[in-house]
């Protein structure tokens, strides 16, 4: 795997003193063996520096766990993608609802 996957990876974490995610600049690759990686992180919020080892297998997909049925898998698969637009307004919605379904749904 390469080192910059790894430090993108690694932007994905959060620091564990303030909770702030680590910038890609702040993140060193020391050194792996196979699957086992050693890294240098600082966080730039709260000054913190640490050290890593992580475990990254690549070249396995995971197992999807889904109460979908094949039928359903095959159906949603073969959907347009979703719009900017149809995110966009859903968005809206969201922003908006106030989380009452029974209304949503009830006929008017």
């Amino acid at each position: 795997m390469e080192e910059k996957l790894i430090k993108r990876f690694m932007t994905s974490i959060k620091c564990s003193v303030c909770g702030q995610r680590y910038e890609v600049d702040n993140v060193r690759v020391l050194g792996h063996q196979e699957d086992l990686w050693f890294l240098s992180v600082f966080c730039s919020a709260c000054q913190t520096q640490a050290l890593v080892a992580a475990v990254v297998k690549e070249g396995r997909t995971p197992k999807v766990t889904t109460d979908l049925t094949e039928a359903e898998l095959d159906k949603f698969k073969k959907m347009d993608k979703l719009t900017a637009d149809e995110a966009l307004d859903m968005h809206s919605f969201l922003k908006d609802f106030d989380g009452d379904f029974s209304q949503l749904f009830s006929q008017k």
